[in-house]
């Protein structure tokens, strides 16, 4: 909330990144005004120094201040502040008739008056009852900031305190804040979409070339992309505009490098199972305008403005101060450099420092929906995976480096990633002459034995936890199997002493229990024989891809199965035992027999679920894929 940043002091609005000042103080002391002070102030600088800096008609009356009156800055100041911002205009309303002086001087350490409070506290009601008793210039007065209770409200996101105050005194849109900041700006900065929207159309005749420039950054800092969107139609050259330095960087090299914005994250294997389903049913649905849709159409009206210059033009303004097609590659931004590429295909041709071009830089951070843009260029494709990078490194080469932690990090359990960082080596390689397959780079190094360098270890991470997993599991499917067997000889109910037939043979529930106590012990013996596998194996690099986690997968399906069918034997031999007693009692067994089974099945779904869509769909992580329209 805001009114805890107002009672906490120094509020600092973030920067936008054109403005190289620091931000500005909106706020005031922390609880009582009284102990406030001009903490960043040297001890020399006095009031009249700081008074002598500001318009002297704008700035409110600081007599109370004055050592001299500090009885009555305690008895009238403090309690005025906190009424202020709790909003209670009755109590204050009571002091502000004993000494309408109040309504025009400061009561606090940072020259605010108590306007400047509640318009930050967003109290409308007193805001709009203390303006009623102000005189019109009163509104006007600035802090020691030089903001005026607008720039506060503005800040704060409260439009009706902002419709107030300009009601009573519409000269105040005119008035800058601290750092000679236009209101919208302020309002920007903090994220104040509504407020933005509102003040901007009001404020656009006192906006300069920069104020436009700050305000069109900011509200692409902050998310604001509609309002973006309306301020470049207004002033189209703001597509090529730059922040202040050092960065000196267009709303797209900004854009570029946030993935997260447009949805760029590559879809996992169930997520591509997904939209090849709902793709071939052509489902006709249609979805609001969000914040990735905005981004994209700015993304979209950015680039055709700057598509109008010449080619080199327009390469020179990209990859200055640093190539935003490869930064957008790096990150994973497949929304964005699909709407750049759309437009103007010739940059898949383009190029790095290193001589790579965006489908190198997408194998080597793994990013599997950029990479699929091979499969849309056609035979183009056949010319740029023989690009070799600076070092001697073909395509082979990159895909063969380990992955970066954070791509690693998208799959359960080491082992997976070492079969991920397999299944992108054998698809790259699919894509290439044999000739490259064999290729030295300049250290003499082919891809296979730069592969294994990079990844020895994640090999040896992978082999530890394997058999660590295995180990844990062996146990368990070990000591399931032995009670299940000495179940089978234990029969709930006991037999007949001179048949030998079990009591309880003709009942339902017994059928259940023997049914059950058979599964769980075949199913457990066959995840100890599986658990046994994954402990003897080699632990080559090929048995990463389908060999190990096909039977981990195995051993874990078929633990989970032991564990329910055990639970269900316990369950039905407990109820063949208790039939004749209480109800309630079977059935409350029941019921938490099945905690266990399900907490097993939620602790270990996500492991067994990517498992079985990186062992059997590892092939549409590579196929094209398309976003759909809705």
């Amino acid at each position: 909330m805001f009114t805890q940043f107002v009672q906490s002091g120094t509020m600092s609005i973030p920067q936008a990144q054109h403005v190289p000042p620091p931000g500005i103080q909106l706020a005031t002391a922390k609880g009582d005004p009284g102990t406030g002070g001009l903490e960043n102030q040297s001890s020399n600088f006095t009031t009249i120094d700081i008074l002598a800096d500001l318009p002297k008609s704008k700035t409110p009356s600081l007599h109370l201040l004055e050592h001299k009156n500090r009885d009555l800055y305690l008895m009238k100041c403090v309690p005025l502040y906190k009424y202020a911002l709790k909003g209670d205009w009755e109590a204050a309303e009571q002091i502000l008739k004993k000494d309408r002086t109040l309504l025009s001087a400061s009561i606090s350490r940072g020259w605010d008056t108590v306007l400047h409070i509640a318009a930050g506290a967003r109290h409308v009601h007193f805001v709009e009852k203390l303006v009623e008793i102000m005189d019109k210039e009163h509104l006007a007065l600035q802090d020691i900031n030089g903001n005026t209770a607008l720039c506060i409200a503005a800040a704060a996101g409260s439009v009706d305190i902002v419709q107030i105050l300009i009601k009573h005194n519409d000269s105040l849109l005119t008035i800058r804040g601290g750092q000679k900041m236009a209101p919208p700006y302020m309002a920007a900065m903090l994220g104040q979409s509504e407020m933005a929207w509102y003040l901007y159309p009001k404020s656009k005749k006192m906006m300069e070339k920069t104020d436009l420039e700050n305000l069109f950054f900011s509200c692409i800092n902050n998310g604001l992309y509609d309002l973006a969107l309306q301020l470049l139609d207004t002033d189209r050259a703001l597509a090529k505009a730059r922040t202040d330095r050092p960065k000196n960087k267009t709303a797209l090299h900004i854009l570029a490098r946030r993935p997260s914005v447009f949805g760029s994250q590559s879809p996992g294997m169930w997520g591509r199972l997904m939209n090849s389903f709902l793709a071939g049913f052509k489902f006709a649905l249609k979805r609001n305008l969000n914040q990735a849709d905005k981004a994209l159409h700015l993304v979209q009206r950015l680039w055709e403005e700057i598509l109008k210059d010449e080619h080199d033009d327009v390469m020179r303004l990209i990859k200055y101060p640093s190539n935003l097609i490869f930064d957008a590659t790096e990150l994973g931004n497949y929304e964005f450099l699909a709407a750049l590429l759309s437009s103007y295909p010739e940059l898949v041709w383009e190029t790095d420092e290193k001589n790579r071009t965006i489908i190198h830089v997408a194998v080597l951070h793994r990013h599997a929906s950029i990479f699929n843009l091979v499969h849309e260029i056609g035979s183009i494709k056949d010319v740029i995976v023989t690009y070799e990078d600076d070092q001697g490194n073909n395509i082979v080469h990159m895909v063969a480096k380990a992955a970066p932690q954070n791509q690693l990090n998208l799959v359960s359990g080491v082992a997976l990633q070492m079969q991920r960082e397999l299944v992108w080596f054998e698809e790259i390689k699919k894509i290439v002459q044999p000739q490259y397959i064999e290729m030295e780079n300049k250290k003499g190094k082919t891809p296979q034995e730069l592969f294994t360098e990079e990844h020895k270890t994640l090999m040896r991470q992978g082999e530890k936890w394997m058999k660590d997993t295995a180990t844990s599991c062996l146990l368990v499917a070990t000591i399931i199997a032995t009670v299940v067997f000495a179940a089978a000889f234990c029969i709930p109910g006991g037999a007949d002493d001179h048949t030998g037939k079990p009591n309880f043979l003709k009942e339902k529930a017994f059928l259940y229990f023997t049914v059950a106590d058979g599964v769980a012990l075949f199913s457990s013996s066959t995840a100890m024989l599986m658990f046994l596998f994954i402990l003897t194996s080699r632990y080559a690099e090929n048995d990463f891809l389908k060999s190990l986690p096909l039977k981990l997968m195995v051993g874990l399906t078929c633990l989970f199965i032991s564990i329910a069918s055990m639970m269900i034997a316990f369950s039905t031999a407990f109820y063949l035992s208790c039939q004749y007693g209480s109800r309630w009692v079977p059935d409350l067994t029941f019921f938490f027999a099945i905690v266990p089974v399900a907490l097993y099945a939620f602790l270990q779904f996500p492991l067994v679920s990517d498992m079985s869509s990186s062992t059997f769909c590892s092939s549409l992580l590579f196929q094209p894929w398309k976003r759909m329209i809705y």
